[in-house]
């Protein structure tokens, strides 16, 4: 099993136990060690198979550690199959709606017997839920909006936790020897935020080893459907993937057909129209005659077009662009040179300075800035003005100490709630790099949100916004923003604009990236890093750059760090 789902069954564990109203420290436990999994480089798997002591991991005790061999050794947890049969789905579901946390879903399990979505809806609805003693309409609002976004949201992944399972998959079938190309497809490989499901292609002479690989391979909990050329499987995260076995002549046009999008391929196929050619995810023909299939470069040339990244193919004016030979050079993870968000021990981070400075100069990053919060995130222990400038002395003590890295003395400060920044600028003054940003009052109308940005945006120290929304992806919709307003404004004043890479933000989302190189606003792909880990996310930013079209000319931190400088508003003395 993957990390990230041994992971996912110490959240749910420590879920379900809060339901039920077990011992806070107990609960802790397992979602310490759920974070520590998370960003563990090495195999819990491995480990176990090898024999080594998991207890000296960090945040794993000796019970831990026992649950841990049983997970690797038999693929599940009695103690959590036991509580899955005393709490319903449904009742875990409602976890997923932003403010209803355990203990509340524990009261509307409880007194009024609510065990799925539909039955909880209903009694928001019918008025039931308000008269809970610490309701109230306020919070029966709010969970009618939380049921909207989870059915909006449908049953979607992100695209980060399904990477690793992807390639597994993709790596275990590309190395049987009746296999001569494999390749995921869909969604996935148009690197959206969320999947709904999983595509694979293989190219095989052997039909039947392949199928039989996938159906016995570690990460498949059931085979759902099976054919001569197609199988289906679901898989232990609960998301299914579809396998296809192609010929050798048909794996160009099967990758752009399942590749998608819909509205990109329903264009593809009014151009083959127009040339007297038809196109299915087998081959380009011509009265029934083989004109191309075998590589997705000869698929697009068929059409009159040059190939197409996968990221762009959303009908959003990339056929067009494609046309005039004007498609972008993608900005590619090796481009990246900088990382300019991150936090350490002094707030909510996991590693002090000088191993945050390590981490990144050992994935080769020439540039970072440190950011830890400011004052207003009190959960995160966030900064004042004393202990803010105490830190960046312990910054520059780490500079003089760690050759081949540069480290700027950074802040993620709030934007108040009444348009005020968090910090005085006399304290922004003297910082090399401050991100504003909201983490507070999302829901707050329009105009206030806009004149919290704008308040960022004019102030002469600020550098960049960051993950400007706020969103949390298919948990917590972003703030109300006038876009055209914000971006124009930034524009005006030289403050860039950023893609936070963390896996549950991605914002700016594709779009508003899109629109803010249009307007010639810097990039800044930033990873949000809360420890040395944390750096690995760098690469999900990218991808959202490579959806909006950005080249490495568009990202500031994807410059070398005197051309970066020359960016800066300000630097310190």
């Amino acid at each position: 099993m993957q990390n990230v789902e041994i992971a996912q069954l110490f959240e749910e564990l420590a879920d379900l136990l809060e339901i039920q109203g077990a011992n806070v420290f107990r609960l802790r436990a397992y979602r310490n060690a759920a974070r520590s999994l998370e960003s563990m480089t090495a195999s819990i798997t491995d480990l176990v198979e090898q024999g080594q002591s998991l207890t000296e991991l960090p945040g794993i005790g000796k019970d831990l550690a026992e649950k841990l061999v049983t997970i690797v050794q038999t693929g599940e947890l009695p103690q959590l199959n036991e509580l899955r049969s005393e709490v319903p789905a449904g009742v875990v579901q409602m976890l997923r709606i932003p403010g209803l946390g355990p203990k509340r879903v524990a009261q509307l399990f409880k007194e009024l017997n609510l065990t799925t979505l539909e039955a909880l809806k209903a009694a928001a609805e019918g008025g039931e839920i308000s008269k809970l003693k610490g309701f109230g309409a306020k919070t029966t609002q709010m969970i009618l909006e939380g049921l909207e976004l989870i059915a909006q949201a449908g049953n979607r992944y992100y695209l980060a936790d399904m990477q690793p399972s992807v390639e597994d998959i993709v790596k275990t079938l590309g190395a049987l020897p009746c296999v001569e190309q494999v390749s995921a497809a869909g969604s996935f490989r148009r690197r959206k935020e969320t999947v709904g499901d999983l595509d694979v292609l293989a190219t095989s002479t052997d039909h039947a080893a392949v199928m039989d690989a996938l159906a016995g391979h570690a990460l498949v909990e059931k085979v759902l459907a099976r054919g001569e050329t197609k199988q289906r499987v679901r898989l232990r995260s609960g998301i299914e993937l579809d396998l296809r076995v192609v010929p050798n002549e048909s794996y160009g046009a099967a990758m752009q057909y399942f590749t998608g999008s819909k509205e990109h391929n329903i264009v593809i196929r009014r151009r083959a129209q127009e040339r007297g050619l038809k196109v299915n995810e087998y081959r380009v023909f011509r009265d029934e005659q083989y004109v191309a299939g075998r590589t997705e470069e000869d698929v697009y040339a068929a059409v009159g077009l040059p190939f197409i990244p996968p990221e762009l193919r959303e009908n959003r004016g990339e056929i067009e662009r494609a046309e005039r030979g004007e498609l972008p050079k993608l900005l590619e993870l090796s481009d990246m040179q900088g990382d300019l968000h991150m936090h350490t021990t002094a707030t909510d981070g996991t590693a002090s300075i000088r191993e945050m400075a390590e981490a990144a100069k050992a994935r080769g990053l020439k540039y970072i800035a440190i950011t830890d919060h400011s004052k207003r995130v009190t959960m995160a222990n966030g900064l004042d003005a004393d202990r803010l400038r105490a830190h960046w002395r312990e910054i520059d003590k780490v500079r003089s100490q760690v050759s081949g890295i540069e480290i700027l003395c950074g802040i993620e400060c709030d934007i108040l709630e009444d348009a005020t920044m968090d910090l005085p600028d006399d304290v922004l003054a003297e910082a090399d790099w401050v991100i504003a940003v909201l983490h507070y009052g999302l829901k707050q109308p329009r105009e206030q949100i806009n004149k919290r940005l704008m308040t960022a945006i004019q102030n002469p120290y600020v550098s960049v916004i960051g993950h400007p929304s706020g969103r949390i992806i298919g948990k917590r919709p972003g703030a109300d923003i006038s876009f055209d307003d914000i971006l124009k404004a930034a524009f005006d004043h030289g403050v860039m604009m950023e893609i936070n890479a963390h896996r549950s933000r991605l914002d700016l989302d594709e779009v508003h990236a899109a629109a803010a190189k249009d307007r010639g606003i810097p990039i800044v792909i930033s990873t949000d890093a809360h420890s040395v880990h944390g750096f690995d996310e760098m690469q999900f930013g990218v991808f959202q750059a490579r959806r909006a079209g950005l080249e490495a000319q568009d990202v500031a931190n994807a410059q070398s760090f005197e051309q970066f400088k020359k960016r800066l508003r300000r630097g310190r003395a």
